[in-house]
């Protein structure tokens, strides 16, 4: 049939940190495969195989109302989070899951804390909440780029070169806080290649119908490359906990990508013994009651 499911099951494995203390990003590969060769079809029926289970997971998830699931997506640019989003969510009922992206900040959300933004917008129970970027973008893009501290209007006091770590320690004590109230976290590094990176960013400008995704600041935020996986490795490092972990995806191949993100959401779910609730017993006096009416229609 399809490639090994237990060979991506072990890759998802091997990219997932629970605990950051030692975590290089060096050692993760961007092109890694996890040894898997095969065609096209072969591919496409894998991945329809994990957003099948993916759906049936999430309809229990939706009917049981008990857990809420939160994917946050960070990633260079051009690595592949809106794919991610259009291929591995395919399958969910609208009614179950939720798709917030952010950008700059507004001047209302400027207004509030790093983590208002994204707080007002995580899912309801039962539902999947995806975050394209996310609060970490406070120690990602705003470290690389530290000048955007000044339209956070903090006070003076406040900014130091600990505003970092002690930005990531509020992050932790925010998700444990999720995890606590029934929150699932998986958080997704889509780890591509500056040279990878290049090519994506090459093909929209051959490609006429990839021109609307052409930024040129994204091409001049390449120059800061090695500043950003720095930012990167301390941030896993900082924040990857047992309630909360980071999957650092090999992104350079995009249908490896949405494999390990599809198989990562699915054994997370399966973890939670997810299932529909069960009949009370006045349930089904009311089913009884609504097959009789019914019958007489």
């Amino acid at each position: 049939m399809k490639m090994p499911h237990r060979r991506l099951r072990r890759l998802v494995e091997r990219c997932t940190i629970r605990d950051g203390r030692r975590f290089r990003l060096k050692r993760f590969d961007p092109g890694d495969t996890g040894g898997f060769h095969a065609d096209k079809t072969d591919r496409a029926g894998l991945l329809q195989h994990g957003v099948e289970r993916l759906c049936d997971l999430q309809e229990k998830l939706y009917a049981q109302d008990r857990w809420g699931v939160l994917v946050i997506l960070q990633a260079m640019d051009a690595a592949g989070k809106d794919g991610v989003i259009k291929h591995v969510m395919s399958g969910i009922n609208p009614q179950g899951c939720e798709v917030h992206s952010f950008k700059q900040p507004s001047a209302e959300e400027l207004d509030h804390d790093f983590l208002w933004r994204c707080g007002v917008r995580l899912p309801e129970r039962g539902r999947i909440g995806i975050f394209n970027r996310s609060y970490y973008e406070e120690v990602l893009v705003v470290r690389v780029h530290p000048k955007l501290l000044e339209a956070e209007r903090l006070p003076d006091g406040l900014i130091a070169p600990r505003i970092w770590n002690e930005r990531c320690e509020d992050i932790n004590g925010y998700e444990r806080h999720l995890a606590r109230n029934g929150f699932l976290i998986r958080k997704f590094f889509l780890h591509v290649s500056k040279k990878e990176q290049t090519k994506r960013f090459l093909k929209r400008l051959d490609e006429p119908h990839k021109h609307w995704k052409f930024s040129l600041n994204d091409v001049r935020e390449q120059r800061h490359w090695t500043s950003y996986m720095d930012a990167y490795e301390a941030a896993i490092r900082r924040t990857a906990t047992p309630e909360a972990p980071w999957i650092v995806v090999p992104a350079d191949k995009k249908w490896l990508a949405h494999l390990v993100v599809a198989e990562a959401i699915v054994s997370a779910l399966e973890d939670l013994d997810l299932a529909f609730p069960k009949l009370t017993a006045a349930k089904r006096r009311e089913l009884k009651e609504g097959r009789a009416l019914l019958s007489r229609a």
